[in-house]
């Protein structure tokens, strides 16, 4: 059974459309979405915001939280191929920002250990590379990244992070020397 809603006559709407105008544009959406019960309240949106403002907050703070990692990285990444690219070419300088019982168990050839809590200290080891590459690794590129931050800072002009750290060398398969 057809409902009156059904069949909108283009003569009927035109001429509503010339005689009001923009409320027309209300009925109009009214009678193509009757059976969507759509309703046309303004206010509906600040509602359902405010029945639910502890879910919505939630979604923002813990998207916040796994997109603040990603943010706030400093510096270049590269991954172990680029890495090792960098090494044969431009003879880069690789300093271990890991703590001396975890280089000890094996780290990548040529490695210079400077633990990250010495690293501001003991910079000046570094000084006569900083025109070179310095490639900075860390178990996983989570200390690399603060490292990095204080060799830029330090007037450290190219500073990589090995992406993936020491795990992400291992992952691909490279060499480790002990």
């Amino acid at each position: 059974m057809a409902h009156e809603y059904d069949f909108i006559h283009v003569d009927y709407l035109q001429k509503r459309i010339e005689r009001n105008g923009i409320p027309v544009l209300r009925e109009l959406f009214q009678l193509l979405f009757y059976n969507a019960r759509i309703d046309l309240n303004h206010w509906n949106p600040v509602k359902f915001f405010i029945d639910n403002i502890f879910i919505i907050a939630i979604v923002l703070l813990s998207g916040g939280a796994l997109l603040w990692p990603v943010l706030t990285q400093r510096g270049k990444r590269a991954s172990a191929q680029e890495v090792t690219l960098l090494i044969n070419r431009s003879k880069a300088t690789i300093v271990d920002v890991r703590d001396a019982a975890e280089f000890a168990t094996g780290h990548l050839p040529e490695a210079k250990n400077i633990p990250l809590n010495e690293l501001s200290e003991r910079v000046g080891e570094l000084a006569k590379f900083k025109a070179k590459s310095v490639v900075v690794v860390c178990k996983t590129g989570a200390r690399a990244s603060s490292a990095a931050a204080k060799l830029a800072k330090a007037g450290f002009t190219d500073v990589v992070n090995l992406d993936g750290g020491i795990a992400a060398w291992q992952k691909a398969g490279l060499p480790l020397a002990k």
